[in-house]
Order: C-alpha cells, then structure tokens, then sequence
C-alpha cells in the first residue's frame, strides 16, 4: 500500500480521533480508494499508534459508513453504487425539508435565517481552500438547517447518513462534487425559509437534492478497487 500523506504522523493527544480524522480525510481525498482494504498492519505503522486504537477508529468509520466489512470481516473502504447515491440524497431531501417546513413555522425564523447566511459565506470563504475544508462547510450548512428545527430525531438521522454524503462526493470525482458546493445553489434554500412558504421551500430542497445527485452519477465510471 502506498503511503498516503494523510496518514503520516499523529501528536499523542486524543489518537483515536487524530486516526479517525486522518483516516476519514484520506477517504475523502481519494488517497484511500473504493474498495481498498484497510490493513491494520500497515495503516497503524503509517499512523504511529497501536493496532487496538486504529481498530477503534476503524469501528468509528465503519459506524459513518465510510468503511465496510467484507465475508471474513476484513474491513475496506466503502463502495457506493448510482443507486445508492441517488437513495442517500432523496432521504436528505426529505428530512431537510422537513427541517426547512418545521423552521419556517417557528417565530425565530428570522434569527435562523441569519445563521444560515452567516453559513453561506463560511461556504464562500472556504472556497479557496481544500476540498476537505469546502466539504465540512456544506456539510456544516446542511447541518445547521436541520439543527435550527429544534427536531433532534430529524437530526441525528441526518448525521447517520454523513460518512454516506462524504463517501458520494467520492464516488463522481473533484470537478463535479465542488460543482454541488456552490454558494448560489444553497442561497436559494436560504431564501427560501425567510420568504415563509413551505411548499417553495420543499420544492427548493428537492430540487436542490435531486440535481446533486444526478451530478453525481451521470457518466461515471467504476472506482479502480486496490
């Protein structure tokens, strides 16, 4: 396996999460492939920590959905297929509308709508920076519409399908995936819970969900497995 440059040294303060962060980043990089199996050997001597806390990490992925286990348990990097692709964002769809129909009939919507636009422009700063750092700043975005809900079930399902949405992105490749980052797109959702119609909202969302999706997958080609 080659060494892939995220996997290369850890500070001794909280390993675990330090693997995890690293692992997950050389998922989403593509510096970990589809397919690849993650050997414990060589990921713990990559990492500088011991097999029990990489395997810990390991569950922490696989429980994100950025890992899977095969027949004999041996653990690789999750592969997503178009129809799953297009599964994980129709169920987005619906819990963020959900999330926007529940918001707007909330008296702070005005406060809300705030954030979500302090949210846009976190999106438009990260821009100029990583694919990880434009990453976690749609992903922070999606996540504050539904935290704003004040739903907590509506919520944590959400977050179930992170390592999903992370391990989607990978699947149609740099161009594509930051096409479905962009600020405009996401602006239109944000206008939509302050104009107060839910139907418009819901519309927006799908919308905005269905489009994402098809992006990803049209005219894409099978990942290489390791």
């Amino acid at each position: 396996m080659a060494v892939a440059a995220s996997l290369l040294g850890l500070e001794k303060k909280s390993l675990r999460e330090q693997a995890v962060t690293a692992l997950r980043r050389a998922i989403t990089s593509g510096e970990l492939t589809p397919g690849q199996h993650l050997v414990e050997t060589e990921l713990s001597e990559m990492l500088g920590i011991s097999r029990g806390t990489l395997r810990e990490a390991l569950r922490q992925l696989e429980q994100e959905g950025l890992a899977t286990a095969g027949p004999r348990g041996r653990l690789s990097v999750r592969h997503l297929d178009a129809k799953e692709i297009r599964d994980i964002f129709a169920v987005r769809g619906a819990l963020e509308s959900l999330a926007a129909r529940t918001l707007i009939e909330q008296p702070r919507r005005a406060k809300a709508v705030g954030e979500l636009r302090d949210a846009l422009e976190h999106m438009d700063a990260a821009a100029g920076f990583s694919l990880e750092d434009r990453i976690e700043a749609d992903l922070d975005f999606h996540r504050l519409l539904c935290r704003l809900s004040g739903n907590e079930t509506l919520l944590h399902q959400w977050q179930s399908l992170e390592g999903s949405i992370r391990m989607s992105i990978m699947f149609a490749g740099l161009e594509r995936a930051t096409s479905n980052m962009s600020v405009d797109r996401h602006r239109a959702i944000v206008d939509a819970v302050e104009s107060g119609d839910a139907a418009t909202a819901r519309e927006t969302i799908l919308t905005h969900m269905d489009s994402a999706s098809d992006n990803l997958v049209s005219e894409t080609r099978e990942p290489a497995v390791r």
